[in-house]
């Protein structure tokens, strides 16, 4: 019999960190068992694909990075899209379906997946599926799941109109040509279509949603599916079995006995837990996600550990730096702990950086750790051997690769030191695999309900939201034992952590400032002992034999100085203002200011060589929660903070302790002395609330949107009529967005708009680079 073709779809992606890919990558896997042939790709290779003869659906999956830019590998699609040549007929044949996934603490949400959108609309393309925005800031798996989920009907329905459209253009020219003359033009070709009646699988990953959304079907076309239409709900009935389809997997469970004690009266329950459920997900059948195919080969060489790489596999590329000087900028009974570090780059000329670009750190994962994975994985005794790694032979894994980063002649203990993200949050599908290699069946059942669509809530709440590693999770699952191979296949690749630069090259030549937090994660019924932050962890261990105390001489540390690899990261956009008279503002609470600090000694230098030259006024907003332990870069002096008491003198916190070190306390006020900085409004948050507790007379701002809105008539004037700048750095999760709504009230106020018009005019801004953020969540 000859073998049946199934119709086939395009399936594009843009990814940065691996997110996007992992969902192409599924999607393909389990398009076979609805009948379909998926044809991956990623965006930037065009020799892959070719849209402008495609007659297929094609669907898109496409992350955001950056300030609403694509990823590195869909640039050069975006750019093509965008060409001012094209026509605007010139994708009319294509119809197309989108999911972008993104992040509502950040700004621009999912702004690569809108501008491809938008762009492909423009240029004719009709859109065949509701766009999915799905949002990573409460669970990218609320709105994908669901999406997938109703993708297979839509593309069956694209191609059966696609046929029906065929079929109806042949016949007009069969009734157009000579009657019996046959049509050598069209080539006798059968679509062998699946009926969109047909069964649905449920392979791929799907997550709750609510009675309303689960009931109704798919959003018609030129409809989004937005993350509020999607919404996470506890299953509160009795246990239902989802329909199956070949390949999917369903758990049953039955109701687990209650024992009584002794004396007959009921036990109380443990409450639920990462490791435990309640009813009704314990009573629940469960539909679990497809087993993601194995696809690595890996085998271990004994080796002689002589000549061990030392520190990132890309090392050639990067700048080992030494730390020339290291300070704690808090003081010990801070809520966190802040400290500055300047490395020496002099020795680096490529590492020329402008204020506004921050650069990478790229730091192994914890010794302990990875000490900790080489026994859970019974290779302790292996850990100098070289690992091997290549494709299996018979993997059904589709565009499967030997990740670049698994070099060939690399030991075991270097490759889960610095090239596996071992803390990473683990996904679904790694649960799902996980499941196939734990003994316990309790154990079992548990990982199968964090991965099923019934356990979406548990997942979020225990695996997701509280940043549960991979390490944890094998700690909580003892009989849990998976080989070396499943962990390099979902394990993702260890990535540099981002920090701003806090200086400027004009004011330190050669060298770097930056400024962290030491991350703190806190103690849990997994986690019994908490745990820091990997890269600021390892940073604080790293800098601790030469750092600086508050009020400590620089010359009574001398050890030899530690080194750290760093990467320059340009950022373009969050500059300062190329044209020194423009005027702008910086939003910047807590080490959100280190960006800022390199804007004012830049602005600094400037003026001080060019002394006849106009320059534009300079704002601070600035933020911490106490004036004596956290207040960074800060001084007493001529100028006086916009709210706050007066504080002490250098010489009376010296005399009491030093709450900050001396050679950062004259920073910002320094620049307010010098005129550098026009303006600096200064809060503290938790001073200023114990004296409204206490009955201060009268109430002080406690955060950087207060102290906004008390400027809002200079703030507004500056921004909207004078052509000024604003740039925001900090938090994204509730900083950003309080100060987003204070400007839209402000310019509510100022212009005597509606919130329609104010969301308007910051779209605009944004849309001028005259309102930047640097923020992270």
């Amino acid at each position: 019999m000859p073998c049946e073709v199934k119709p086939r779809f395009v399936l594009l992606y843009g990814s940065q960190k691996g997110q996007a890919e992992s969902l192409a990558e599924g999607i393909a896997e389990v398009a076979e068992e609805h009948g379909l042939a998926a044809e991956l790709s990623c965006l930037n290779h065009n020799e892959k694909y070719n849209l402008e003869t495609e007659n297929a659906p094609v669907v898109f999956i496409v992350s955001t990075t950056g300030d609403g830019e694509p990823p590195d590998n869909a640039l050069q699609f975006v750019k093509r899209i965008k060409e001012k040549t094209l026509s605007p007929d010139h994708y009319k044949h294509l119809c197309y379906a989108l999911l972008a996934l993104g992040d509502t603490n950040y700004a621009n949400f999912c702004n690569c997946g809108k501008t491809i959108e938008r762009r492909l609309q423009e240029l004719g393309a009709k859109q065949f599926y509701a766009t999915g925005y799905a949002d990573d800031g409460t669970g990218l798996e609320v709105v994908v799941e669901p999406w997938i989920e109703g993708l297979w009907k839509a593309i069956k329905g694209a191609l059966s109109k696609m046929a029906s459209n065929k079929a109806a253009f042949v016949k007009g020219l069969a009734a157009d040509s000579p009657r019996g003359a046959p049509d050598s033009t069209m080539p006798d070709v059968q679509l062998n279509l699946l009926r969109i009646t047909d069964q649905q699988s449920r392979e791929s990953i799907k997550a709750p949603v609510s009675k309303s959304a689960a009931a109704a079907s798919p959003p018609a076309p030129g409809t989004h599916a937005a993350v509020s239409d999607l919404r996470p709900a506890v299953p509160t009935g009795s246990s239902v079995l989802a329909s199956r389809s070949p390949g999917a997997s369903a758990v049953s469970a039955s109701a687990p006995e209650t024992p009584g004690t002794d004396d007959g009266r009921p036990r109380v329950s443990p409450p639920a837990s990462l490791t435990r459920s309640l009813p009704p997900l314990s009573e629940s059948s469960l539909n679990l996600p497809a087993l993601p195919p194995p696809y690595l080969d890996v085998s271990l060489q004994e080796a002689d550990p002589a000549g061990e790489a030392v520190g990132p596999s890309n090392v050639e590329a990067l700048s080992a730096a030494p730390v020339c000087r290291a300070v704690q900028l808090t003081t010990g009974d801070s809520v966190k702990t802040a400290l500055l570090v300047e490395l020496d780059v002099s020795a680096h000329p490529m590492v020329t950086y402008h204020p506004g670009d921050s650069f990478d750190v790229f730091c192994p994962n914890r010794a302990a750790e990875v000490e900790e994975a080489l026994h859970r994985l019974g290779l302790s005794d292996q850990r100098n051997h070289r690992v091997h790694v290549s494709l299996l032979k018979d993997t059904k894994k589709k565009g499967a690769q030997v990740p670049s980063y698994m070099s060939q002649n690399i030991s075991l203990l270097y490759l889960l030191t610095w090239c596996l993200e071992i803390r990473s949050v683990p996904k679904k599908a790694l649960l799902r695999a996980l499941v196939e290699h734990t003994g316990h069946s309790g154990q079992r059942r548990r990982l199968q309900e964090l991965c099923s669509r019934q356990g979406s809530a548990d997942y979020n709440l225990y695996v997701r939201d509280c940043g549960l590693s991979v390490p944890e999770l094998l700690a909580a699952f003892p009989t849990c034992s998976p080989p070396l191979s499943l962990l390099l296949e979902h394990l993702p690749k260890l990535q540099p952590r981002p920090y701003s630069a806090a200086s400027s090259c004009l004011r330190h030549p050669g060298k770097l400032r930056f400024v962290f937090s030491v991350v703190e994660f806190p103690a849990c019924s997994w986690r019994p002992a908490g745990r820091r932050g990997l890269c600021t962890g390892w940073l604080f261990d790293l800098i601790n034999p030469v750092l600086l105390s508050p009020g400590e001489d620089e010359s009574s540390v001398s050890p030899a100085p530690p080194k750290i690899h760093v990467s320059l990261r340009p950022n373009r956009s969050f500059r300062p203002p190329s044209e020194p008279s423009a005027p702008f503002i910086m939003v910047g609470p807590g080490t959100g200011v280190a960006p800022f600090i390199g804007f004012l000694q830049q602005r600094e230098q400037q003026r001080k060589d060019d002394a006849e030259a106009v320059f534009g006024e300079t704002w601070l907003f600035f933020g911490c929660r106490h004036r004596d332990g956290d207040f960074l870069f800060s001084s007493s002096g001529p100028a006086k903070p916009h709210c706050g008491r007066r504080r002490r003198s250098w010489q009376a916190n010296h005399r009491q302790g030093a709450r900050l070190h001396p050679s950062t306390r004259e920073e910002l006020e320094g620049f307010v002395s010098s005129g550098t900085l026009s303006q600096l409004k200064v809060c503290f948050s938790r001073d200023d609330h114990e004296e409204e507790e206490a009955g201060a007379s009268s109430a002080r701002p406690r955060y950087v949107q207060h102290n906004l809105l008390l400027a809002s008539r200079p703030v507004t004037d500056i921004l909207l009529r004078r052509g000024g700048y604003l740039y925001v750095c900090g938090d994204a999760k509730n900083m950003a967005k309080d100060v987003n709504n204070a400007l839209m009230e402000m310019i509510q106020t100022e212009l005597q708009v509606d919130q329609l018009e104010a969301m308007k005019t910051l779209a605009a801004l944004r849309e001028e680079k005259r309102y930047l953020q640097d923020i992270w969540g």
